[in-house]
């Protein structure tokens, strides 16, 4: 960073970190996330604002070098950056085993960086991180629906006396490409109906999580009182 910062410099920093931080602000927000536009916007200026004011203060003759205390400009943006960290782990949600908002806490966190590097003058790096961020956001986004993820779910039954056992069962999940982890069975003599649950595994792409066909013929069988899918 130079001594001297005219303000033109300034404002050409400014001027791409507003440029920046509204590309991928774009993309977020036509994908329904809440770091939208004016979110990354603002953490990324904010960011670069504190680099440019660290800047600034560079001419600053502080303390010298034998006092106690020393002037540490580089602390107002790694301050920044640190904060950012809370804000990031509170887009955070988790429900039952379903976490949310890993990907919007980690785009603040990346817009943050990319506001220190405009504001400190490393332009190119920032537009990297620009043409960097795009592209995960956007080109792999496509990649990553395509690839087969693992599935958990719990699969409870109940089914009558006469109903079908867990070697049938086992094997219509087996030949759906279901993959029982483990398997339960309890009998009630008191309700004349047997229980059974089983934690099971399975491979599927897409970001929701569909249900497998299997299960709703599992339904139909004959015997079968009631069934539970919990993803």
């Amino acid at each position: 960073m130079p001594l001297e910062l005219a303000w033109h410099e300034v404002a050409i920093r400014l001027a791409l970190t507003v440029f920046a931080g509204g590309c991928i602000g774009l993309n977020r927000g036509e994908h329904g996330q809440p770091a939208g536009l004016r979110t990354t916007i603002l953490v990324c200026v904010a960011a670069a604002v504190s680099m440019i004011q660290a800047n600034l203060l560079l001419a600053t003759a502080g303390k010298t070098p034998d006092s106690f205390i020393v002037l540490d400009l580089m602390r107002l943006p790694l301050g920044v950056l640190s904060g950012m960290g809370f804000i990031g782990a509170g887009a955070i949600l988790r429900r039952d085993n379903l976490v949310m908002g890993v990907t919007t806490a980690a785009t603040l966190w990346y817009v943050t960086l990319m506001g220190l590097c405009f504001g400190g003058g490393q332009l190119g790096l920032g537009l990297s991180m620009l043409a960097a961020g795009m592209l995960v956001l956007s080109g792999l986004k496509s990649i990553e629906r395509r690839l087969k993820q693992d599935r958990h779910a719990v699969l409870r039954l109940t089914v009558l006396p006469d109903g079908p056992g867990e070697d049938d069962l086992r094997r219509m999940l087996h030949e759906a490409g279901v993959r029982v982890h483990s398997c339960a069975f309890h009998s009630s003599t008191k309700l004349q109906h047997r229980r059974l649950r089983c934690e099971v595994r399975w491979r599927s792409s897409g970001d929701a999580i569909e249900t497998p066909p299997v299960v709703a013929r599992l339904a139909q069988l004959e015997g079968v009182v009631r069934l539970d899918w919990r993803p």
